[in-house]
C-alpha cells in the first residue's frame, strides 16, 4: 500500500508539471491535483487507522 501512494504521488507530480508546461493540455493539472489530493487522503487515513490499531 505505501509503494502504491509514492506512485500515485509521483504520477501527480509529473502530471503537474507537464500540465503546467503545456497550456493545451491544462486539464492535467486538474488531473495532478485530484490524484495528489486522493493520495493525500488515503495516506492521512492509514495514518489515523494505524495508530487506532497501536
Amino acid at each position: 500500500m505505501n509503494l502504491a501512494l509514492i506512485i500515485i504521488i509521483v504520477v501527480a507530480v509529473v502530471l503537474a508539471i507537464v500540465g503546467g508546461l503545456n497550456s493545451a493540455l491544462q486539464w492535467l493539472l486538474w488531473v495532478a491535483l485530484i490524484v495528489g489530493v486522493i493520495a493525500l487522503i488515503a495516506f492521512l487515513f492509514r495514518v489515523i487507522s494505524g495508530s487506532r490499531r497501536a
